[in-house]
């Protein structure tokens, strides 16, 4: 007769973080990124057939993904990508809106994420925690020194709550002034004042969670009709929830 072990099997977590490895598995996280900038932000994006969101960068970054276990579909993604593949995409994503000068003075290695989503059904600390504790892991078995990437607040209300969020950012958030970006394209001025505190998106949140800091006034992307603000964190303030 044998023994029934069910029980002393391991249970598989629910959300599993990982490297998108495969072209499918990379054109699926394309397909999420398509639902949710075309489909909910309303962004101009030419997705084809295939209806994915991909542009230029795509091929010099690693696609971090994390999968929903029981139905084993990928629920939310970022890219990375790092200072020695940027030459080859002709530069950082978010030098094309701000002026990354201050960069060259960092010292260290130096990575960029960016096109960061999560599935709306999917939208709770669970799953963002577990994206950005495959972040931390990357940074800290690689050496790298500081990670940076936009934060959008989206600009649905005139950018009232955008223009309240900043002036939080202001007040508590602030990088020093020699870690200073510029956007080439300022925030204009919000049709009106927010009348209640304005609740932060969920990336911005994480990344002020995990230690970072807001390095000056926001870029206006006008094609996805939102505020993105660069952020950027020291790997040394790194919240120890995380390292």
């Amino acid at each position: 007769m044998s023994a029934r072990i069910d029980g002393d099997l391991p249970k598989r977590p629910r959300f599993e973080v990982s490297f998108a490895t495969t072209p499918e598995a990379i054109r699926e996280s394309q397909q999420l990124r398509y639902r949710i900038f075309a489909g909910e932000l309303g962004a101009e994006i030419d997705g084809g057939a295939e209806q994915i969101d991909h542009d230029g960068f795509d091929p010099f970054c690693k696609h971090l993904i994390v999968r929903e276990s029981e139905h084993n579909r990928i629920i939310a993604c970022t890219r990375i990508l790092t200072d020695d593949r940027a030459p080859g995409a002709g530069g950082f994503y978010s030098a094309g809106e701000f002026d990354l000068a201050m960069l060259d003075s960092l010292p260290g290695r130096v990575m960029e994420i960016g096109r960061t989503c999560v599935d709306s059904a999917y939208r709770n600390g669970a799953v963002i925690a577990t994206l950005w504790q495959g972040i931390a892991a990357y940074i800290t078995n690689h050496g790298y020194d500081y990670l940076f990437g936009c934060a959008s607040i989206g600009l649905e209300d005139g950018g009232a709550s955008a223009h309240a969020i900043l002036e939080q950012l202001r007040e508590r958030h602030m990088a020093p002034d020699y870690q200073r970006v510029r956007p080439f394209i300022p925030l204009p001025a919000a049709d009106r004042r927010s009348t209640e505190k304005p609740r932060l998106p969920p990336l911005l949140k994480a990344y002020l969670n995990l230690g970072a800091k807001a390095c000056g006034e926001a870029y206006w992307d006008r094609e996805f009709n939102c505020a993105d603000v660069f952020m950027l964190l020291n790997v040394t303030d790194l919240n120890p929830r995380y390292a």
